[in-house]
């Protein structure tokens, strides 16, 4: 049995045990997938750690809190230059109806008294409301007084005659050319001034439910002391009587040099302004808004809210219920109307008023928020993506380990599959240092094996029998390999054109160098070396 076949039987071996075990190639495959589950989880984990996976949340978060900074600063600075103007409006007016009175021998108190002059104390106001209208880039301007045309019409006693200029696009792209229309007032006012009556004008104010009117007045009669700049009043939003608009009002009390009250007069903001002035960036959250709204203990009182945003929430919020504040385990507050919607936010109060002022009880806040689902549906998109993302680099992780193993294991692949074959001295280089130096290392040993197998297996006389053919002279070992063939003497001469003699005489020196005595001797020797797997050379 030479080396070769022992090879076969050992690869053999290997491939029934394979059969039980894992090859190399599946086993470098492994590896290489255990490395790449190993990296995705340590990535993973660092991930978690860092926050990655809530970064959605935070973004979120980081983003609404930002817009309500913005949108805060821009209402505080815009309702706090309203208050002022208000304020300044108030003593204007005041002062100016005191002087005209005074000028008829008059006071504040007889201007129930004298309705024939109530026209014309209000027409004498008409630019100077304008004016700051115009300044103020509200969407309208009021005066009522506390007196009414004819007292004595049915429901007198709520009956106020007064000023509204209307300014139905205060936004800047237009003040060019404002649409100013006259929306309470004395008919003969709009007529003098080219401006149309409004197409729901009144003549006078109906205050039968008008906190914006009676708290202002009441307040001026009780803090005597306390100057205007601590008795205007900012309503929650309403109706206005007789129209269909909702409406802010921020009111001062008309007060004389007495102190005596005898009507409001202020600006008024409207659904339509507030929604223009602050409307919430919607690229990201279709359904984000804003929302200025009282506070009671319960939360927002939605109800006399104004709010801005493509969202219809004054639908779904617009009730008696109020909007409570609810904790949540994030930093986004969760606002929850009772037996309905859930909204997600942030809200920053208000300052509308000075500490000392008659109305401080009063609080509001300004909130951004957006339906709870939206956030959800963020998250889950952005999660999304990530999952995507790993199943993405787990793919391309699996793929590069089947061509790395197949790639790395091909060449020793290729280097076993020739040690396995005949051709172990032929083989060709693999490139691979390993494999080639096994490769000459069994030549090398099958060389030396096939040597030693020779000398083990051989007998001395046989050995010795095929050393002494290397003695034979050319002509020699042509008559030899002519009797190997089983040829006689005189069919020799024949083949090589020789004499009979000639053939002997090699015939002779054959027998003499390979110490036989007859041809039967040498087919012996012959038919040994054959047997024995040797070659004849």
């Amino acid at each position: 049995m030479n080396l070769k076949k022992k090879i076969r039987e050992r690869n053999l071996e290997m491939a029934q045990a394979g059969a039980l075990g894992l090859s190399m190639r599946l086993r470098l495959f492994l590896f290489l997938m255990i490395l790449v589950i190993t990296m995705l989880l340590g990535v993973i984990v660092v991930l978690l750690l860092t926050g990655v996976f809530t970064a959605g949340l935070s973004t979120s978060e980081k983003l609404l809190a930002n817009k309500l900074s913005h949108t805060w600063r821009n209402v505080s600075q815009q309702y706090g230059q309203l208050s002022v103007q208000a304020v300044e409006l108030s003593k204007e007016v005041s002062k100016s109806m005191e002087h005209n009175l005074r000028e008829r021998g008059l006071k504040v108190a007889d201007l129930q008294d004298h309705p024939e002059l109530l026209e014309q104390l209000l027409a004498n106001e008409y630019q100077r409301a304008l004016f700051s209208l115009y300044r103020s880039q509200s969407s309208g301007v009021f005066i009522i007084l506390d007196a009414t045309v004819n007292p004595k019409l049915k429901d007198a006693e709520d009956s106020r005659a007064g000023l509204f200029i209307k300014n139905m696009e205060p936004n800047i792209l237009s003040s060019s050319s404002p649409n100013i229309l006259l929306l309470r007032g004395f008919p003969d006012i709009g007529r003098r001034n080219a401006i149309p009556l409004h197409s729901q004008w009144n003549m006078e104010f109906d205050t039968s439910d008008a906190p914006y009117y009676h708290l202002p007045m009441e307040q001026a009669a009780q803090d005597v002391f306390l100057p205007l700049s601590r008795l205007y009043y900012w309503s929650p939003a309403v109706i206005l009587p007789g129209t269909s608009e909702e409406v802010m009002f921020c009111s001062v009390p008309l007060i004389d040099s007495q102190g005596n009250p005898f009507g409001v007069c202020g600006f008024e903001v409207s659904a339509m302004l507030f929604k223009l002035s602050y409307m919430p960036d919607n690229s990201r959250y279709t359904r984000l808004f804003s929302m200025l709204s009282p506070i009671c203990k319960e939360g927002f009182t939605s109800c006399g809210a104004m709010f801005s945003g493509s969202y219809s929430a004054r639908n779904v919020l617009m009730d008696q219920r109020p909007l409570h504040i609810e904790g949540t385990s994030s930093s986004f507050s969760k606002y929850k109307v009772e037996k309905g919607k859930t909204f997600v936010g942030f809200h920053r109060p208000v300052d509308l008023y000075p500490q000392d002022s008659a109305f401080q009880d009063q609080e509001w806040a300004l909130a951004l928020m957006l339906p709870e689902e939206d956030i959800k549906s963020v998250l889950a998109g952005y999660n999304r993506h990530l999952s995507v993302l790993f199943v993405f680099l787990a793919g391309l992780g699996i793929g590069t380990s089947v061509f790395l193993s197949r790639y790395y294991l091909k060449p020793i692949a290729r280097g076993l599959a020739l040690i396995k074959s005949d051709e172990l001295k032929k083989a060709p280089k693999t490139r691979v240092a390993e494999i080639d130096d096994l490769i000459g290392f069994l030549s090398e040993r099958e060389e030396k094996f096939l040597q030693g197998k020779k000398e083990e297996e051989l007998p001395a006389a046989l050995q010795e029998f095929l050393s002494n053919l290397q003695a034979l002279s050319p002509a020699e070992r042509a008559v030899f390999k002519l009797y190997a063939q089983e040829h006689t003497a005189k069919e020799i001469a024949g083949i090589l054109c020789l004499s009979i003699n000639t053939i002997k005489t090699h015939t002779r020196r054959i027998y003499s160098k390979l110490n036989v005595s007859s041809r039967e001797e040498l087919l012996l020797y012959i038919n040994m070396v054959k047997e024995a797997g040797e070659e004849l050379k």
